[in-house]
C-alpha cells in the first residue's frame, strides 16, 4: 500500500478530473484505507464495442493507473453483458447489440491494449456476465422496480428522444440499472467514467444505498479533444491518435498539436508529476523558468510512443521525424538571415524583416490563421519569439521559408 497522505493522494486524483462526487466522502474512504491497510476498490467499465483504442480512451486508464500507483485495487470491468444491450448514452437512436463472438474478440483486444498502461499483476479483469448471467427474470424485474421511469427520463439523451418522439426501447432503460448493479456486485468504493456517463455513475450510488452498501464515490474525467483542439477525439472525425498506430505516426501527430492542447494532453495523458506539469504550463505561458514548449512537445511525443512501444522505438521515431522534416519538407536553397542579438526576437518582426510578410500586422494575422511554422511547429501565439541562440526554419504558407541563424556578436 502506498504511504502517501490523504492530502497528497487527493492532489494526484484531482488532476484533470472534472468532478468528484463527493470529495469529502472520498477523503473519508482514503483515510479509512490508510488506517486499515485495505486498498479501495476502484471500478471502471468498458463496453467491448471497439476493437482498437485511441488515446482519448486512455484518459480513464491513466486515472486508474494513478489509483493503482497509490496502492488501490483496480477492477477493470469488461461489459460483456451490457455490450449485448448496447449503451444508449449520447445516442439519438437505439444501439445495435453485439454478438457474443464479437464481444469476446473485442474484449481480448482491450486486455492487450490496456496493459500497456496498467500493471496486469495488480489489475483484476472482471466480466459483468459473471453475476448478470446468474440473475433470474424475477431478479431482473426486482432490479427494475428500484428505479422510476420519471428518473430515467431526467437523463438528457432519453429526455430529448422522448420529447422528439424518437423511439426508446425498454431494454435501454435497463442499461444504467445494470451498470449500477455492477457496482453493487463488486462493492465498489469509487467508479470512474467520462462526463457523459454522469447519470449512469450516479445510478450506481443510488443502488448501493438501496442494497445497504456505502455509496461509491464518482470521479468524472473529461472527454479528450482531438488533434483539432475543438471536437472530441474520434475516429470518424479523423482527429485521433490510435495507440496501435506506427510509432512515427503517433510521434508526428503529437508534434502537430497546438501548445495549448499540449498542456491538456500532458495533464490527462502524461505520467509527469505535478511539478513538471507546472513547468510545461509556465513554458507555454512564457513565464520565467518554464520548459521550452518545443522541448515539452517532443518529450510528450516520446513518452506516448514509449508507452505503446518502448524507449528505443520512441527515440527512433524522433530521429525519423527530425530527418523527414529536414530532408523532405524544407528546400535546400532557402534564404538565410543571421541575427547577432543576444535576446529573443519577436517572430512577427522576423517575418517582416525577412520579407515573408509586408508588416508586423500581417504577420500577426498569419499566425492567428495557423499559417506560420517554426521548425515544423505550428505557432498559435502572436507574441512568440525565437532565439537568442540556435537555428530556426520559419515557414509561411506551403512554400515560403527562411532560415534564422543566431550567431555570436563579432
Amino acid at each position: 500500500m502506498g504511504m502517501k497522505s490523504v492530502a497528497e493522494q487527493m492532489e494526484i486524483l484531482r488532476r484533470g478530473a472534472v468532478e468528484i462526487l463527493v470529495e469529502s466522502e472520498l477523503e473519508k474512504k482514503l483515510t479509512r484505507s490508510l488506517e486499515t491497510g485495505r486498498p479501495l476498490k476502484i471500478k471502471a467499465g468498458f463496453d467491448p464495442t471497439a476493437p482498437d483504442l485511441h488515446v482519448g480512451h486512455t484518459v480513464l486508464i491513466q486515472k486508474l493507473k494513478q489509483f493503482q500507483d497509490l496502492g488501490h485495487q483496480i477492477l477493470f470491468l469488461i461489459g460483456d453483458f451490457t455490450g449485448m444491450i448496447g449503451d444508449p448514452t449520447g445516442k439519438n437512436e437505439t444501439r445495435k447489440a453485439l454478438t457474443r463472438d464479437q464481444i469476446l474478440a473485442n474484449a481480448e483486444t482491450y486486455r492487450e491494449q490496456v496493459f500497456k498502461i496498467l500493471d496486469p499483476q495488480q489489475t483484476i479483469v472482471v466480466f459483468n456476465s459473471e453475476w448478470m448471467g446468474k440473475l433470474s427474470a424475477a431478479d431482473l424485474i426486482g432490479l427494475a422496480a428500484r428505479h422510476t421511469v420519471a428518473r430515467m427520463l431526467e437523463r438528457d439523451d432519453f429526455h430529448k428522444r422522448y420529447t422528439g418522439q424518437q423511439p426508446i426501447a425498454i431494454h435501454e432503460f435497463l442499461y444504467p440499472l445494470v451498470q449500477g448493479y455492477d457496482s453493487v456486485a463488486l462493492e465498489a468504493d469509487v467508479e470512474l467514467g467520462g462526463t457523459d456517463q454522469k447519470f449512469n455513475l450516479l445510478v450506481g450510488r443510488e443502488l448501493q444505498k438501496q442494497y445497504g452498501q456505502e455509496p461509491q464515490c464518482v470521479l468524472m474525467m473529461p472527454l479528450l479533444e482531438g488533434l483539432d483542439g475543438v471536437n472530441k477525439m474520434s475516429k470518424s472525425l479523423h482527429n485521433y491518435i490510435g495507440i496501435t498506430e506506427p510509432p512515427k505516426e503517433i510521434y508526428g501527430k503529437v508534434m502537430s498539436i497546438s501548445d495549448a492542447l499540449m498542456v491538456r494532453y500532458y495533464e490527462l495523458l502524461s505520467d509527469v508529476d505535478l511539478a513538471a506539469l507546472q513547468q510545461v504550463e509556465d513554458g507555454v505561458a512564457g513565464k520565467e523558468g518554464g520548459a521550452h514548449p518545443l522541448e515539452s512537445k517532443r518529450a510528450l511525443a516520446r513518452e506516448l510512443v514509449a508507452r505503446f512501444y518502448d524507449e528505443s522505438v520512441a527515440q527512433q521515431a524522433e530521429e525519423e521525424f527530425i530527418q523527414q522534416f529536414k530532408c523532405k519538407e524544407v528546400p535546400d536553397d532557402i534564404p538565410e538571415i543571421r541575427i547577432t542579438e543576444n535576446e529573443p526576437v519577436w517572430l512577427c518582426r522576423v517575418l517582416a524583416d525577412a520579407g515573408l510578410t509586408k508588416s508586423n500586422g500581417e504577420a500577426r494575422r498569419l499566425i492567428s490563421q495557423g499559417a506560420v511554422r517554426v521548425n515544423g511547429e505550428k505557432i498559435d501565439s502572436p507574441d512568440y519569439a525565437v532565439g537568442p541562440q540556435g537555428e530556426y526554419v520559419v515557414q509561411t504558407g506551403k512554400r515560403r521559408f527562411v532560415r534564422i541563424i543566431f550567431s555570436e556578436l563579432g
